[in-house]
């Protein structure tokens, strides 16, 4: 599988930037899957373009865990969430590049949204690893992968490593500018 280098913190200013809403509405994307009380899991957040609004989406009685591995991102994030009113709902953490550290999460998460994140795993496999063991049994996962850096081909491996950990594709939404997928554990 191919490896592609961190998007550079400095670039988290241009992601969040409310001019994408344009082509990558979050309510648009996410308002299907998040609901008013959720635990949700977001690997990758950046400076919170999506992290924002998955915490209106969960209400005051949700929780938005965002995991980042650069600490520029996370404080990023935090300076948006606080001026938004929204940090109260967000544990916001610095992770390792290889491990989003979240042992203290098993079986807690209804919903991960992984948007343009697994490519830049050292891992796919073990991205899922992680994502599945913090997944409660009826929990979802949306993939959605960037189509410029992530082909049909690469997207196909990661659904493969997906797989691996009891996940099975059960939609393929479009995502505007990219390729995507929802996730759910396998019958046992």
């Amino acid at each position: 599988m191919a490896k592609h280098a961190v998007c550079p913190w400095w670039i988290g200013y241009l992601l969040a930037s409310p001019v994408r809403k344009y082509f990558q509405d979050p309510v648009h994307i996410l308002s299907s899957y998040v609901r008013a009380g959720m635990s949700v899991l977001e690997p990758g957040p950046g400076m919170g373009f999506f992290t924002l609004e998955i915490a209106r989406l969960v209400g005051p009685s949700g929780r938005v865990v965002a995991v980042d591995a650069q600490p520029q991102m996370i404080e990023g994030l935090k300076r948006r969430a606080r001026k938004a009113g929204l940090l109260d709902r967000i544990d916001a953490r610095v992770a390792r590049a290889e491990s989003m550290a979240l042992g203290d999460l098993d079986g807690a998460i209804d919903f991960t949204f992984a948007f343009a994140v697994v490519h830049e795993m050292p891992s796919a496999a073990h991205f899922f690893d992680e994502a599945t063991r913090v997944m409660k049994p009826d929990a979802s996962l949306l993939l959605a992968e960037p189509a410029g850096h992530v082909g049909e081909s690469e997207f196909a491996q990661q659904l493969a490593a997906a797989s691996e950990y009891g996940l099975q594709v059960i939609d393929r939404p479009s995502v505007s500018r990219c390729v995507a997928a929802v996730l759910s554990r396998k019958s046992r």
